[in-house]
């Protein structure tokens, strides 16, 4: 269906976007195929009346594990045995693909058109996107990587990622990653806050620089950009050095670490999100020890000085939340760009943009989608109050259009002690 979005204030998701009025979106197939005078004549268009709402492009979530629910922990899990369980058998495959579909629908009613996967379980990723663009799942459009690679003993190995115990094995799941059609490559090059056994050592490297080197060359070879768990200036100076071109999460930025960025044109993907509940919730309510505190806290604060570090130095930012960690759910991405302009101090404006179409361009998807421009995929959200003013506008839609799909009143069933939580901190 062929719609005309009138009555409403535009957001265009540019990087000093103001509001715009007066202005009708025209929809066909699909498209953006003009942007008129709301006076204009809009005959054989479906018209919606925004009712003076706002409209802006749908959001883009750089770094999501569809396989996760956010749920709450009261002590850690074995992911490896939990998803050997999983995806042992038709069924329980069949029930895990199930969830990790109604999970990236999540992702669309909070508002999130477009994600990009760092992690998951076996295929479903690419299966999924595929599903999606051809019309036969309801979903947001997907960047996947499927399983990463990482290493014995590494960072989520066994669960979302595969533990390459030599170069030749890690090349074997690149090549298999290839098999399946992925968008991109996932290496686990550190560890995170829960794999860390000590006070100071969150993000201790795992990877080896020539394992690194060796899938990052392949992988440019076929045209894939290589995205890197790193949580540790070490680790950020190896990845860098090697090869990586986006930096996940991130570590408190020195001289030699700015150069390397701009060196290799490469861009970092803040996750401020998953940190935020082991550094400043107490411990009564997370169960996190003193340890995983403490490193939730170094992480937290090398995460935001990454950010501050790269916006001061023209280092290119995106945003993710990690969804699938504890405290981070499926339909609150919002708040990613919230904490992006309460911790790192940018203008709501400019966490609009970096969430949109900042965050197309450097996914190489720009010319698909990010903005609101005659061209583009109508992937658009409508909110009742001002999120220039007030990102947390973002918490409730009134509508969510992907490709041209339109969906209103979008209604999501949500973690209540999760929210009661997170609010704190708003």
């Amino acid at each position: 269906m062929n719609y005309s979005f009138t009555n409403g204030k535009l957001l265009d998701g540019n990087r000093d976007m103001q509001v715009q009025t007066g202005l009708c979106i025209l929809v066909k197939d699909g498209l953006i195929s003009d942007i008129v005078p709301d006076t204009a004549d809009v005959t054989g268009y479906r018209r919606v009346d925004l009712h003076g709402h706002y409209i802006l492009p749908g959001l883009i979530n750089m770094h999501v594990h569809l396989a996760g629910n956010g749920k709450p922990q009261k002590k850690q899990r074995d992911n490896e045995k939990l998803v050997k369980r999983i995806m042992s058998t038709r069924l329980t495959r069949t029930i895990a693909y199930k969830m990790v579909c109604g999970f990236a629908n999540d992702e669309l009613l909070g508002g999130v058109t477009t994600i990009r996967t760092v992690g998951g379980l076996g295929d479903f990723d690419t299966r999924l996107r595929d599903e999606i663009t051809a019309g036969s799942r309801v979903g947001p459009r997907i960047l996947a990587s499927n399983q990463g690679i990482s290493v014995p003993g590494g960072h989520m190995a066994g669960s979302v990622a595969v533990a390459a115990a030599n170069i030749p094995e890690a090349l074997a799941q690149l090549e298999k990653a290839r098999s399946e059609k992925v968008d991109l490559i996932k290496l686990m090059i550190t560890g995170g806050v829960l794999d860390a056994k000590e006070k100071g050592v969150p993000g201790e490297l795992k990877m080896p620089p020539e394992m690194v080197r060796a899938v990052c060359d392949k992988a440019h070879s076929y045209g894939y950009l290589a995205a890197a768990h790193v949580e540790s200036p070490e680790g950020v100076r190896m990845a860098l050095e090697n090869g990586v071109d986006s930096i996940e999460h991130g570590a408190k930025m020195d001289a030699d670490m700015i150069r390397l960025f701009k060196e290799r044109g490469a861009f970092l993907c803040t996750t401020i999100s998953p940190a935020l509940p082991y550094a400043l919730f107490d411990r009564s309510i997370t169960n996190a020890t003193e340890v995983e505190q403490y490193n939730g806290n170094v992480v937290f604060e090398g995460i935001i000085d990454c950010a501050k570090a790269a916006l001061a130095n023209d280092i290119p930012v995106v945003l993710g939340n990690d969804v699938g960690c504890p405290w981070i759910t499926q339909y609150d991405f919002w708040r990613e760009l919230y904490y992006f302009h309460k911790y790192v101090g940018v203008s709501n404006a400019f966490a609009l943009y970096t969430a949109t179409k900042r965050s197309a361009e450097l996914a190489g998807i720009g010319h698909l989608t990010g903005s609101i421009e005659k061209g583009k995929a109508a992937d658009l959200i409508v909110t009742a109050e001002n999120p220039l003013e007030d990102l947390r506008a973002l918490r409730n839609l009134e509508l969510v259009v992907a490709r041209g799909n339109v969906i209103e009143h979008p209604v999501i069933k949500k973690r209540k002690q999760v929210e009661a939580e997170l609010d704190k901190f708003l």
